[in-house]
């Protein structure tokens, strides 16, 4: 999980979300490139954000993609983010004995607009939770700007940190 590395933050507010990622594309100590797309679009009110292998990233990424089209097809409707977080956890499970080195951050919109994020670990546990969450192989100090900056139900509000 941490030979590319990764910072994964999803943030609930006053019916909206937020999803945000570092862009570091490295192998361990050494960075390669400063613009690699952690998060990826499933639909207008729910994004994915993927932290782990670069290419079990985009492998996931384009495996999700693909089971959406057929979802969209299949039923004509977009996805609840309930919907796609068991999807999603069940798509790990069942890959637990070679797993994708993944760890999934999930943040959308349900149909009446509440907020939905999610987060999980590499065999699909997921941590649903009302405030924040976070992945990556900085968790640990996501995890404290977090609580420090998290307010209940925040507005839109564009907070810049220097």
């Amino acid at each position: 999980m941490s030979y590319n590395g990764a910072g994964m933050v999803a943030m609930t507010g006053k019916n909206c979300v937020a999803i945000a990622s570092d862009l570091r594309f490295g192998s361990q100590g050494l960075t390669l490139g400063s613009d690699m797309k952690k998060i990826f679009k499933m639909t207008d009110s729910l994004y994915i954000g993927l932290a782990g292998l670069a290419t079990d990233m985009l492998t996931v990424a384009h495996k999700l993609e693909m089971h959406l089209k057929m979802f969209r097809l299949r039923e004509e409707r977009d996805i609840s983010p309930q919907a796609f977080s068991h999807y999603v956890s069940n798509m790990l499970y069942e890959k637990r004995f070679g797993p994708f080195f993944v760890e999934p951050v999930i943040a959308g919109l349900d149909a009446q607009g509440n907020p939905f994020i999610d987060a999980m670990d590499v065999i699909g546990a997921g941590n649903q939770a009302k405030d924040f969450v976070v992945a990556g192989t900085s968790s640990e100090n996501l995890m404290g700007v977090c609580e420090s900056l998290y307010r209940t139900d925040m507005a839109r509000q564009i907070y810049c940190l220097t």
